[in-house]
């Protein structure tokens, strides 16, 4: 329990980090000179609170404090929460004491007057929960890796189309990054020419002593490539525009962490769809000296340009997160994304409301997680020297 705890705290303090975006001039003086553009602040008013009720089931990792403030920031209101386990309930129920304490699962799912179910359940659990979520007549919004065997995920089509509920994975390095959403925006408008390759990095911080058993069993989280990689296939369908793609190749090992046998600590793919090439690498080896957990980086190549974003940190002295850099023709500019709106709460409960699909489509969501599942089924293991 107390590495539960532990794993709560920190999940939640680096949900706060990530909520730190501000910028600093370009300190080397020896850098070429860049341009710097800081667009005006959003005008849209925040919708208001009420236009949907909705529930938490399953709050074994700390994106689940991520994912309800989206719904709330989208005007959701939070009506009630279960978990099996005491020591996160407790914490759930700090962070949120307007919202009832459910004594089963079955109490929330039987409520009618929920139309939303959020979860961060333990990762093989996620998937058979959104099954029956669905079938209780309600919609979805489920932590990263919302689905992690080609078994789950073809029973998760087959309900939803029968139910015509909304699946929705919460791909936050998209969804939640101001920086990346930005990035569609300057790409939906041309501004670097046709997306010929995305190349997504997403290393993170081990931390051993601060996670749960499941976290080093791959048959509970999915492996590398179908857990943290989800993130990287779904910005590579965005931004290349792909509906078809197939993986070139892939591979995953665990080469530096022999006391946990079941346990992943490398995985890169090669990505080729009728919009464009993609090339994803993850990892667990963010070293401490990092003041975050992981340098997450995307480049995006354009027949005009590219685009390269810093999600958590720019180690070159910049504060903060969000950084995005675009080189064209013209110049290199630095985009300030602190001010950037983060539309996907608010989009999603239109589209619980209006039946649409403005925040993320159906099929783009579950074609992202096939083809992160395909890639970690059939990887090639890696095999390192001692």
């Amino acid at each position: 329990m107390d590495n539960r705890r532990k794993f709560i705290k920190e999940s939640m303090a680096t949900a706060a980090s990530l909520a730190m975006y501000g910028a600093l001039p370009q300190q080397a003086l020896s850098a070429p000179k860049i341009t710097v553009e800081r667009p005006e602040a959003s005008l849209l008013t925040a919708p208001k609170a009420g236009r949907i009720k909705f529930a938490a089931v399953g709050l074994n990792h700390g994106h689940i404090y991520g994912q309800v403030e989206a719904v709330i920031r989208g005007g959701g209101e939070l009506v009630s929460f279960y978990a099996k386990e005491a020591d996160l309930a407790d914490a759930f129920a700090k962070r949120y004491p307007k919202a009832k304490r459910a004594a089963s699962e079955e109490e929330v799912l039987n409520d009618a007057s929920l139309q939303l179910i959020v979860s961060a359940g333990i990762p093989d659990e996620r998937a058979p929960l959104g099954i029956r979520v669905m079938k209780a007549g309600k919609d979805y919004l489920v932590d990263k890796p919302g689905i992690t065997t080609l078994d789950q995920l073809a029973e998760v089509r087959k309900v939803q189309k029968a139910t015509k509920r909304i699946y929705s994975i919460m791909y936050s390095e998209r969804l939640e990054n101001k920086a990346t959403v930005k990035a569609v925006e300057l790409v939906k408008a041309g501004a670097i020419g046709k997306v010929i390759q995305t190349i997504g990095l997403g290393p993170h911080r081990m931390n051993p002593k601060t996670r749960p058993e499941w976290f080093f069993d791959k048959k509970r989280f999915g492996g590398i490539i179908c857990d943290i990689g989800s993130h990287q296939f779904d910005q590579y369908l965005m931004f290349t525009g792909s509906t078809q793609a197939e993986v070139v190749a892939s591979q995953v090992g665990n080469t530096h962490y022999p006391q946990y046998p079941n346990f992943e600590d490398f995985g890169d793919v090669m990505l080729r769809g009728n919009g464009g090439m993609g090339y994803i690498r993850v990892d667990w080896f963010t070293p401490d000296g990092l003041k975050t957990w992981g340098d997450g980086r995307l480049t995006v190549l354009g027949t005009d340009g590219f685009i390269e974003i810093r999600k958590n940190i720019d180690i070159g002295g910049r504060e903060g997160g969000n950084h995005l850099f675009i080189t064209d023709h013209k110049e290199t500019r630095y985009i300030d994304c602190k001010d950037v709106d983060l539309p996907f709460g608010r989009l999603l409960v239109d589209d619980i409301l209006n039946r649409t699909e403005t925040a993320m489509a159906q099929e783009h969501c579950l074609l992202a997680t096939e083809l992160a599942l395909k890639a970690q089924k059939n990887a090639q293991k890696i095999q390192l020297k001692a």
